[in-house]
């Protein structure tokens, strides 16, 4: 039982490693996707005609799409984070249960 735990606490460190450059990359994702939807509402208010609040809104309606990506990438940084949370849990979970199992066995 003992090893058991070992082998699935190696393999949540494991994966717990790939997670952080699964953050990085999600991160600059998020980025990249904010310097878009900044970009294509400024260039749409930009060249809209009108009040300030018809430009504003004109520029939103034109940037909808962009801003759904964004938004899907943050999305997407969210489920990142909270995965590798999950992680960290099962892992703190199973090293107990290991530290357990070790006092059982000296008693």
């Amino acid at each position: 039982m003992l090893l058991e735990i070992q082998r699935q606490i190696a393999e949540l460190i494991a994966e717990n490693s790939k997670g952080s450059s699964a953050l990085f990359e999600a991160e600059k994702a998020l980025a990249e996707a904010d310097y878009e939807l900044d970009t294509t509402e400024s260039k749409a208010f930009i060249s809209a005609e009108g009040s300030v609040a018809d430009r504003t809104a004109i520029a939103r309606l034109k940037s909808a799409q962009v801003r759904l990506e964004r938004d899907l990438r943050r999305a997407e940084l969210n489920r990142i984070k909270l995965k590798v949370k999950t992680i960290e849990t099962a892992l703190m979970a199973l090293a107990t249960q290991a530290k357990l199992m070790q006092t059982e066995t000296r008693l």
